[in-house]
């Protein structure tokens, strides 16, 4: 995802009055331009960081979700349509059959030790952002019994 297609959608949003969509994207695209101050890539920011932000920012909307209190309705509403929005740009994650069998194509050796934590790893450095860390756990620990 590129921060130009997030602004151009924030603007959409913007001019066909959708608040709820428009604020979602808006913190998406601070929350962007943040963590690029941060990591010193203001000018040129790659949509490797962009898709990063977007999961964290998918994850926080999701425990805001499950931590709300049902009685609060409005507010689980708000939450509910922020985590829809901003899941619309989340990049689309590796399912465990094929996070089983990237890691047996490109981990064999290490798979072979049977150690989780040496494979755990040696995978997560090449997973992380493209499969959920629980899904890989999952599938570590069923290769490794």
């Amino acid at each position: 995802m590129e921060l130009e297609q997030l602004r151009n959608d924030m603007v959409a949003a913007m001019k066909a009055r959708d608040k709820d969509r428009k604020d979602a994207i808006s913190s998406l695209v601070s929350a962007v331009k943040k963590a690029a101050i941060d990591e010193g890539c203001r000018d040129d920011i790659p949509s490797q960081l962009v898709d990063r932000v977007i999961l964290k920012e998918l994850k926080t909307a999701k425990e805001q979700v499950d931590s709300c209190p049902a009685d609060r309705e409005e507010l689980l509403k708000e939450y509910r349509t922020r985590y829809q929005v901003i899941a619309q740009y989340a990049p689309a994650m590796m399912t465990a059959d094929e996070v089983a069998s990237y890691i047996r194509e490109h981990f064999a050796e290490v798979l072979a030790t049977k150690n989780k934590g040496q494979i755990m790893k040696a995978v997560m450095g090449e997973l992380k952002g493209k499969a959920d860390g629980k899904v890989i756990n999952e599938v570590v620990a069923g290769l490794c019994s």
